[in-house]
């Protein structure tokens, strides 16, 4: 099994022998940022850290299409939007609701928490585990609803 860093620098690859500017484009402000993280922090990202960088590229990328929506710019949502999906590659696969839901239940069993005050232990003990195969708001959102929020 090769490691991100790798499969992301093998995909930049792909896409400059086949002349894909927008892919290769997407891929390069990736190792951009994960370059900057890793200059910062005077450290070398491990895949669970590049993931996180991974996640805040397309959280930021969501986050663009919706003010362009507001703003009626069709072109640049079509923009954020391939380099969202190119994005989304580079996550692991993606956790259904019941096997969410099944998580959070047995997390909340394994921390006592009792209400929404415990959200806080209950996320932290989650983080880990969903880290790349959910949204941590819609799981945010689903914690608190179990524990009567």
């Amino acid at each position: 099994m090769t490691s991100l860093r790798d499969r992301i620098t093998e995909d930049m690859k792909t896409a400059m022998r086949a002349q894909d500017k927008q892919k290769l484009g997407t891929i390069r402000l990736l190792q951009s940022a994960i370059k900057q993280q890793e200059v910062d922090n005077r450290i070398t990202l491990d895949d669970t850290a590049i993931l996180a960088v991974v996640e805040k590229a397309i959280k930021q990328r969501r986050e663009s299409i919706k003010q362009y929506e507001i703003g009626g710019r069709a072109d640049l949502v079509a923009v954020e939007q391939a380099e969202l999906e190119v994005l989304q590659a580079y996550l692991p696969e993606q956790l259904g609701e019941a096997e969410l839901s099944a998580l959070i239940v047995a997390a909340i069993a394994e921390t006592g928490a009792a209400s929404v005050k415990d959200m806080g232990k209950v996320m932290n003990l989650l983080k880990p585990k969903v880290q790349g195969r959910c949204d941590m708001g819609a799981m945010s959102g689903l914690i608190k609803a179990k524990l009567g929020g």
